[in-house]
């Protein structure tokens, strides 16, 4: 019972640790895009998705203010879908459009509350990711 016990442990740190690297690295994609004059809101937006999986993410964003979004899935940059509507689903942006950029910058006039969809692209839908999103706003001097 105990070796049973032992290996159950040991599988679990081992999948925490390789779960944790994933989510540094993409992190690490993110945060690049994330620098000064652009101040991150604070949150990571996080989210395990499996093959053709969808993640979704509410935002609101304010009027006058220069946002920029900032994603990444697996090793490399340009892994993720990732598209903007507004409350009524209208297609606002796709990063589909421009090579599946790991970011984009934009600004509302009035302030809009948004759904942000989140996916693999087909190619790497074989297996599973960590999918972190940081979104920053650019600093009024």
């Amino acid at each position: 019972m105990k070796k049973i016990n032992l290996i159950i442990i040991s599988f679990i740190v081992f999948f925490n640790n390789q779960i944790n690297s994933q989510e540094d690295y993409t992190l690490s994609i993110c945060s690049k895009y994330i620098k000064p004059p652009f101040i991150s809101d604070g949150q990571v937006y996080r989210a395990l998705i499996t093959g053709d999986e969808i993640a979704e993410f509410h935002v609101t964003f304010f009027g006058g203010t220069t946002y920029r979004i900032a994603i990444a899935a697996g090793q490399s940059e340009g892994n993720v879908i990732f598209s903007l509507y507004d409350k009524e689903r209208h297609l606002l942006f796709t990063n589909k459009d421009y090579n599946n950029t790991a970011w984009w910058d934009f600004k509302f006039t009035s302030t809009v509350d948004c759904i942000i969809e989140a996916e693999l692209i087909p190619s790497a839908r074989t297996g599973s990711g960590i999918l972190n999103m940081l979104i920053g706003f650019k600093q009024q001097f």
